[in-house]
């Protein structure tokens, strides 16, 4: 009897592969059960992971840009609370993201890397976001920009039809939760560019024109 127990653990411990299952059965009840790949990793998420954590810090560092370019647009020397407003929506939008980001990465089995950023070599080294009205918008809009390519990059990744790179499950979650709406908060930043540039360009007080802009936007952001 004995014989067949040992006998059917090292049937188990050979035939163990990348499974969790077999971690258990492996380890024929002894208390210091390694449960290797008892974890949530599946398909080919690991293989856009590091590019989803890089998403992510991306994500934080475009929120705390945007909360800067909101406060200075709120303090009481520009008094701009349209524009004040504008970047306010999109530093919480970036930020929920990023905590969205955070608990996809965790479901697929992953954990978060803080470290994990991409080189950005178009970065001005004196990048300063104290700028004006069209210059914060355009920032804003290819800052957006920015993060909807990234997303069309990882989307692409995932999708790539070779051996151990295919999951559309990550595919889907960028198209739902971040593509579609990547696509028209593009299109309302550049809309808001070229209308104020018009309007500047067409209005000779051009504190006028900055005025109405900004009730403009206190009403449709």
């Amino acid at each position: 009897m004995k014989f067949l127990v040992a006998f059917s653990c090292l049937l188990a411990v050979v035939a163990a592969g990348e499974y969790c299952y077999n971690d258990v059965v492996g380890s024929c009840g002894s208390k210091g059960v390694d449960l290797k790949n008892c974890h949530a990793k599946y398909g080919a998420a690991h293989e856009v992971m590091f590019d989803l954590q890089s998403y992510v810090n991306a994500h934080i560092g475009r929120s705390f840009d945007y909360l800067l370019m909101s406060t200075h647009f709120g303090n009481y020397e520009k008094s701009r609370e349209g524009f004040e407003k504008l970047f306010r929506k999109l530093s919480d939008t970036t930020w929920d993201d990023a905590i969205d980001l955070i608990k996809y990465i965790t479901k697929r089995g992953g954990v978060m890397n803080f470290s994990a950023r991409k080189a950005q070599e178009d970065e001005p080294e004196d990048k300063t976001l104290e700028l004006y009205e069209l210059g914060a918008l355009a920032h804003g809009l290819d800052t957006q920009k920015k993060l909807a390519e990234e997303a069309l990059f990882i989307h692409g990744e995932a999708t790539r039809r070779r051996e151990g790179y295919h999951d559309p499950e990550v595919s889907s979650y960028l198209e739902e939760h971040f593509m579609h709406r990547h696509a028209e908060v593009v299109r309302d930043l550049a809309g808001h560019t070229n209308d104020l540039k018009r309007l500047l360009s067409e209005n000779k007080q051009t504190s006028l024109a900055l005025f109405l802009f900004d009730e403009y936007l206190q009403k449709v952001v």
